[in-house]
């Protein structure tokens, strides 16, 4: 057996970070520190703000647990270590799963399913399983994703019109016909159109405001410029479309305002209960897997935006775990790392922890002090979001280089995606694993015969080479019947890395042939792999 040995890198002096862009670099008694803190804060309040709204609603759920899992996000898992700067609240990513999880146990058993979840993070975390979680198949996480977001856009689509969605995503996509035909004719449905398209058309719009600076004369250029970074565009684009249906007062479905202390009911026994019906078992690991999947890859993506400290994946996976198992205890959503806001904390100049555990603040004062500001937001303005948001879970401009790159990956991707919408996520997401490792049995399992001596009339030479698996038993064994049975065959298998029991059992089966009463095959030498 050959022997190859790995050098080991030198130790190298830790880069030092830019100072935008180091979050320990200064002691968190810096008055600079706590300005850029604040500030940032005050930046993911405001996108925290219409998203934990948008995604309650969506879910089934009361407009504020979104808040109270935005609200457990930043002052409980803001504290805990981990990740200095991803922020966690209410995320898109789980909203399907939760609404199928309210619809088929109910409002009140959700705190319970939450709980479990939460647990089950913990002892992941404290099992030190964070880590395999970036073995997952990258095509199966956007896979994912793109289905995820198909199912919302699907559903969403029916909040736009302020229209009840019949069901699961089939369900969905077989009414759009007949939302299309009864939209057309209703004047309500198409006034709730136009301002879910409205707040839609912002959301686009707004981010490329900056585009249009040079053009304009120089204050309004300025402005035009600064804008986009200071205000976020679902804050800009719910505002603004919530101020024209309320100056218009058209008549649109808003959202039912029912008060922070009366939405949060811990799970009792019989929410517990509940959890020993079918399908609860797969709604709790879905939660826990979908959770700390979308988590650490949040938490991936953005250690690659800053140069400060990176995540710990154990302790991170534990503080979600932490921030779930109290939101079970208090009847709220789940929650996981969104990169959405984790993004906007960066961008905005957070330095340190701090600016997550003040957005969690915000989010508490706003929800104890200004309640009735929900009751002005008009529903269809919060689907636009949310439609908006699953589109840009949908990897559009990366499917093409992928497809060209790695073909099979972009198999996996789609085919997790369609099972997601024909079925659910948790199926969804356990065929796309499947595929993906079956995958990468069939791409690592290359096994060829080298033959020499054909020409003569000798001894005829085989030696595999490679990994032989029963992947590629049936071609192996065609190329070994192909072989001429009028002359004597040397089989060699000392060149196989790898040889399954599958193919050990069919080429023995094959010599065995072969050597017959007028057999002409023997073995030359036996693979030592196992």
């Amino acid at each position: 057996m050959r022997r190859f040995r790995v050098a080991r890198p030198r130790p190298s002096r830790p880069s030092i970070p830019s100072p935008a862009a180091r979050p320990a670099d200064r002691s968190w008694r810096s008055p600079a520190v706590w300005r850029a803190d604040f500030t940032a804060s005050l930046v993911v309040f405001l996108v925290a703000v219409p998203l934990c709204v948008g995604v309650s609603v969506a879910s089934g759920a009361p407009a504020e647990l979104g808040l109270v899992t935005g609200i457990v996000g930043g002052l409980l898992t803001g504290l805990l270590p981990g990740s200095s700067l991803q922020v966690s609240g209410p995320a898109a990513g789980l909203t399907v799963l939760v609404f199928e999880a309210v619809q088929d146990f109910g409002l009140g058993a959700l705190g319970a399913l939450v709980l479990i979840a939460g647990v089950l993070q913990l002892v992941m975390g404290v099992l030190r399983l964070g880590r395999w979680f970036r073995a997952i198949s990258v095509a199966v996480v956007q896979g994912m994703l793109a289905g995820i977001g198909l199912v919302l856009i699907a559903g969403q689509l029916y909040a736009l019109a302020d229209a009840k969605a019949p069901g699961g995503g089939p369900a969905n996509l077989a009414g759009l016909p007949r939302l299309a035909m009864d939209t057309i004719g209703s004047d309500p449905a198409l006034g709730a159109l136009a301002v879910g398209v409205s707040t839609i058309a912002v959301l686009v719009a707004w981010p490329r405001l900056r585009q249009l600076a040079p053009a304009l004369p120089r204050p309004l250029a300025r402005l035009a410029s600064q804008a986009p970074q200071v205000l976020p565009a679902p804050l800009v684009a719910v505002a603004l479309v919530t101020a024209v249906v309320a100056g218009w007062d058209l008549p649109v479905a808003r959202v039912e305002v029912r008060g922070l202390l009366d939405v949060v009911q811990p799970p009792g026994g019989a929410d517990f209960a509940r959890l020993t019906e079918a399908g609860a078992v797969g709604t709790v690991l879905a939660f826990t897997l979908i959770a700390s999947a979308e988590s650490l890859f949040s938490a991936a993506a953005v250690d690659r935006l800053h140069d400060g400290p990176k995540t710990d994946y154990d302790r991170e996976l534990m503080a979600q775990g932490a921030g779930n198992t109290v939101c079970g205890l208090l009847g709220a959503l789940p929650m996981t790392a969104v990169i959405v806001r984790s993004a906007a904390n960066v961008q905005a100049g957070a330095r340190t922890k701090t600016s997550r555990v003040l957005h969690g603040v915000w989010l508490l004062v706003f929800a104890a002090a200004f309640p009735a500001a929900l009751g002005v937001v008009p529903l269809a303005a919060l689907a636009g979001v949310l439609v908006h948001a699953g589109g840009k879970l949908i990897p559009v401009k990366a499917w093409r280089p992928l497809w060209r790159e790695h073909r099979g990956e972009a198999v996996v991707l789609a085919a997790t995606a369609v099972a997601i919408v024909a079925t659910n996520m948790f199926e969804g997401v356990l065929l796309g694993l499947l595929m993906a490792v079956a995958k990468s049995a069939w791409a690592t399992s290359h096994v060829h015969l080298e033959v020499a001596g054909l020409e003569g009339s000798g001894v005829v030479h085989v030696r595999a080479v490679g990994n032989a698996t029963f992947l590629r038993l049936p071609k192996l064994l065609d190329q070994l019947e192909a072989l001429p049975r009028d002359r004597e065959i040397e089989l060699d298998l000392s060149g196989l890395r790898h040889l399954d029991h599958a193919c050990a059992a069919a080429l023995g089966s094959w010599e065995e042939q072969r050597r017959g009463p007028e057999g002409t095959a023997r073995a030359a030498a036996r693979s030592t792999a196992p």
